[in-house]
């Protein structure tokens, strides 16, 4: 039954690419916030992906005999992007420090746009790759019609 494998494979790899567009729209929608709850300016988010093993004794086995395989993605975290914010001069704004200038969040529209799209794409593989393990399946199945 590996080709049941290969249907949780692909249904990670969409739950991590649908996560991953979440924080991309979350990064979108906090582009222009300048105070956040703790007073700081909001920091662009950004997913870590990392493979991942079921975790069964078929897989400790592999593991002991030196044959390694990974089962799938997961979001393993949600880290803040380190980069300098934006300072922009606006003496009027509130948030304004003591030289007039604001200090804007590292969220930069261009590139959340095009991570939002190599995302989608992903996901589109996945649902794709999930969609001809079905395909392949049910014509396995009408051969032992």
């Amino acid at each position: 039954m590996s080709f049941l494998s290969s249907f949780n494979i692909s249904g990670s790899g969409m739950t991590a690419q649908k996560y991953r567009l979440d924080i991309i729209a979350q990064n979108i929608a906090n582009a222009q916030v300048t105070r956040t709850e703790d007073g700081e300016p909001y920091r662009r988010k950004m997913t870590v992906l990392s493979s991942v093993s079921t975790g069964t004794f078929q897989d400790a086995l592999k593991t002991a005999t030196g044959v390694v395989q990974k089962d799938g993605v997961q979001v393993e975290a949600v880290i803040d992007d380190p980069s300098a914010l934006v300072p922009v001069y606006d003496p009027t704004h509130p948030d304004a420090n003591a030289e007039g200038y604001v200090m804007y969040p590292n969220v930069n529209t261009a590139q959340e746009m095009t991570d939002a799209m190599g995302a989608s794409r992903a996901y589109e593989a996945n649902v794709t790759a999930f969609n001809a393990t079905k395909s392949i399946v049910l014509k396995a199945l009408e051969i032992g019609r």
